[in-house]
């Protein structure tokens, strides 16, 4: 992999590979006496792995840029990379051209995130959202001692199965019409409108 980047960024007018290093800790003590202007980072190598080498590069040499090269598989590492100071993320199957185009974007001061990297982070943050909300509702719903009607723990129960309206309409044999009142005043005492909010919140007092 080293060595096909090295080639790669060779063959650029207006660019000079200056080192490779096999894990963090060696990138690190190139970075020290190299001075490099961008680094190609990895996620996992030996040792010390690529976003603790990040957190250490950007702390101790600010000026140095970071493109972390990823796979589908390292989603995990995205925020953590973020949080590092990383200054974008390269997929590793990138073509060649594009590879030396989006380094010298970087050094242009643009930031880089491909759009499915994008996408898997755009959901985690979506799924902390949530988190967050439930939180605060199921904090508010303690708070303030909520009530349940004896129908609308009988639509409770049913939300918690995961049924539809109509189909807790049809279980409790009334209108979906009525059934939505019922969900709507249960929501009004969570303080959601949002159902996976709603249902998240109730398994959360249930389990409180």
């Amino acid at each position: 992999m080293r060595d096909g980047l090295q080639t790669i960024l060779s063959l650029q007018e207006d660019m000079h590979v200056v080192g490779m290093a096999k894990d963090g800790s060696e990138a690190l003590l190139l970075v020290e006496t190299l001075s490099p202007q961008v680094v190609l980072m990895d996620i996992q190598m030996p040792g010390m792995n690529g976003i603790e080498c990040t957190k250490r590069i950007r702390a101790e040499y600010p000026g140095t840029i970071v493109l972390i090269l990823t796979t589908f598989a390292d989603d995990d590492y995205i925020i953590d990379a973020l949080a590092g100071g990383a200054t974008g993320f390269l997929l590793k199957d990138i073509p060649g051209e594009k590879l030396a185009q989006s380094i010298r974007d970087a050094v242009s001061g643009h930031f880089l995130l491909p759009s499915v990297i994008a996408a898997k982070l755009a959901a985690r943050l979506s799924s902390a959202s949530t988190t967050v909300q439930v939180m605060k509702s199921s904090a508010r719903a303690k708070a303030e001692g909520i009530k349940w009607s004896e129908k609308e723990l009988e639509v409770t129960s049913l939300m918690l199965e995961g049924k539809t309206n109509r189909e807790i309409a049809a279980a409790l044999f009334m209108s979906e019409g009525t059934i939505k009142n019922y969900v709507s005043g249960i929501y009004a005492k969570i303080g959601t409108n949002d159902r996976t909010v709603a249902i998240m919140t109730l398994r959360e007092l249930n389990n409180g």
